[in-house]
């Protein structure tokens, strides 16, 4: 009805890239909708995510500065720049980001604890974000649950039990999702007990989180986040020929050249994989690899997660480490 109409474009630009991630036709019908609305943030966000998607960091990161230039007050555009940052390992860049989105929403206790957590990626250190969950539960315990899993994650990180305990409590019923990879709440219960050293609840949690992502994978085999959740499931439980190849098969479907930010977490993954079912030369294999990309993958994870606990010691994991240390 109306060809021209740039905020159709806009939609339908929207729709492709958010409902079937068919980025090629949404950047056609990026252009289309540019030419009416050239100053529209939302164009320009969604060509930032597009472009990160693909690997092409520097436009992303054009893009996103770009839609923060046209809507300055947009935290969500903030933190996704921020993400950005932070998957490059520029991470005085994410901070100085953040400090931006914090300034226009003081009281927004999501964005002060994710702030807090770049120094735990960053230097490893895990006293910022602790003290400032500590502040904001204080304040308001309703508040718990905006940021249980940044919680759950530190807590691990500190070998916390009591902390661990109390952000599981906190946790939504959805569970600990890494971006878009569905970790049920089980698998959460599953680390928390794992790292207690109660072998027998971790086993039952990690067997109700594998009924889960056997679900998932049923209802869409092409479903690469669940496989990678099925694969670790059972690399928990000592499944390992089953654990290889769903994580193989996921970073298959979903490779680094296909979304350079999940493809770089189900590399992480596979190499947690390898690494809990004893092929410790293939896990630092995948380590490098995702060591090597930009990716969420930080210093102080492996520094202090307990997922890599066991290469801990191995001069091939302190080479990767070391690779990754503030310089």
């Amino acid at each position: 009805m109306r060809p021209n109409s740039g905020e159709a474009h806009l939609a339908v630009a929207k729709h492709l890239y958010w409902g079937y991630h068919d980025y090629g036709q949404a950047r056609e019908e990026l252009k289309l909708a540019q030419k009416t609305l050239p100053n529209d943030p939302l164009s320009f966000q969604i060509l930032g995510f597009i472009d990160r998607r693909q690997g092409r960091w520097a436009e992303s990161t054009k893009n996103l500065e770009r839609a923060i230039e046209l809507d300055p007050q947009n935290r969500g555009i903030l933190q996704q720049l921020a993400n950005s940052y932070l998957c490059l390992r520029d991470y005085a860049g994410a901070e100085r980001v953040l400090d931006r989105a914090i300034a226009l929403a003081p009281k927004d206790s999501n964005m002060q604890a994710f702030r807090a957590a770049t120094e735990l990626d960053w230097h490893a250190d895990t006293r910022p974000l602790i003290s400032t969950i500590q502040a904001i539960v204080a304040e308001d315990s309703r508040e718990a649950e905006n940021i249980a899993q940044l919680w759950l994650q530190v807590s691990l990180c500190d070998r916390d039990f009591d902390g661990a305990r109390r952000a599981l409590a906190a946790l939504p019923i959805a569970g600990c999702q890494d971006d878009t990879v569905p970790f049920p709440r089980a698998w959460c219960e599953g680390l928390v007990a794992q790292m207690r050293g109660d072998a027998r609840a971790a086993g039952a949690a990690f067997t109700s989180a594998r009924t889960e992502a056997i679900k998932l994978v049923a209802q869409q085999p092409g479903y690469a986040e669940a496989l990678c959740v099925l694969g670790m499931a059972d690399a928990a439980l000592g499944h390992k020929e089953d654990a290889i190849r769903e994580g193989r098969r996921a970073v298959e479907l979903l490779p680094v050249t296909k979304d350079a930010i999940i493809g770089a977490q189900l590399v992480r993954n596979l190499a947690i994989i390898y690494a809990w079912t004893g092929e410790k030369d293939l896990a630092f294999e995948q380590l490098t690899i995702a060591a090597q990309i930009p990716g969420y993958l930080s210093y102080g994870q492996l520094r202090l997660h307990p997922s890599f606990d066991v290469l801990r010691g191995d001069p091939r994991f302190e080479k990767i480490v070391a690779s990754l240390a503030p310089k």
